[in-house]
């Protein structure tokens, strides 16, 4: 399923999320300028790599850090990369369509914090299932995640313009964001439990399960303690 946009207007202009977009924009374009041994490089030392995240918790004795940046930081940096044009677009759409509404209800602020912590929250929940790997770990779509889990509970009833595929055709309906969401967190935990059985994604380079479930649930904590519903009312759209 393919979301194209909510029906559910917001009374700010939602500068973040803006920024947001144009930074993992940026930096996108940014990585396409380099050679492959360069973006090699930017990529060991911005985006989270597992083993050398591990050690410098304290949990990988004899790994030495190949970057010239804490390890920690990496979970917020890693936050603005994107492993390619398809990776950055369907992250960007999904922060266009509930990023403003979260930013609404939270404030800017707020917002970016929530944001941040999110996706780094996001990105240990990845690391604990592979914490050996050394292949790097990036993109914004544990933030994501995490704005999406804080969209459920505060709008589970706002229509969600959706391309569903019926065989080869898409076909468009307004889906609750309630079924919608709540589908694609089933699907990503189901996933993240059946990649336990055979391999990890950060190992395979693949799909990083566990921080898009992760940052999910994280968005549905720190949402409502940072005020998502701080006018004290549920809205049922």
């Amino acid at each position: 399923m393919v979301p194209l946009n909510d029906e559910n207007p917001t009374r700010i202009t939602p500068y973040v999320t803006y920024g947001l977009i144009i930074a993992n924009v940026l930096v996108f374009l940014y990585e396409i300028s380099l050679s492959q041994p360069e973006l090699e490089r930017f990529l060991q030392t911005w985006a989270v790599v597992p083993r050398q995240l591990t050690a410098s918790f304290g949990g990988g004795a004899g790994v030495e850090s190949l970057t010239p940046v804490p390890e920690w930081v990496t979970l917020f940096t890693s936050q603005f990369l994107h492993g390619g044009f398809l990776h950055l677009a369907g992250n960007m759409l999904y922060l266009w369509i509930f990023g403003n509404n979260i930013e609404d209800k939270l404030g800017h602020g707020k917002f970016l914090i929530f944001y941040l912590a999110c996706g780094a929250l996001a990105a240990l929940c990845q690391w604990f299932v592979a914490s050996g790997s050394e292949i790097p770990s990036l993109g914004a779509s544990g933030a994501i995640a995490g704005v999406m889990g804080a969209y459920i509970l505060r709008f589970p009833k706002a229509r969600i313009l959706t391309l569903v595929p019926l065989g080869i055709i898409l076909i468009p309906f307004r889906i609750p964001a309630l079924l919608f969401l709540g589908f694609w967190f089933v699907m990503q935990a189901f996933s993240g439990l059946a990649s336990l059985s055979v391999t990890t994604a950060a190992e395979t380079g693949g799909i990083a399960y566990w921080a898009h479930a992760g940052g999910f649930v994280f968005g549905m904590i720190l949402g409502p303690l940072l005020g998502l519903f701080s006018d004290g009312t549920r809205e049922f759209r």
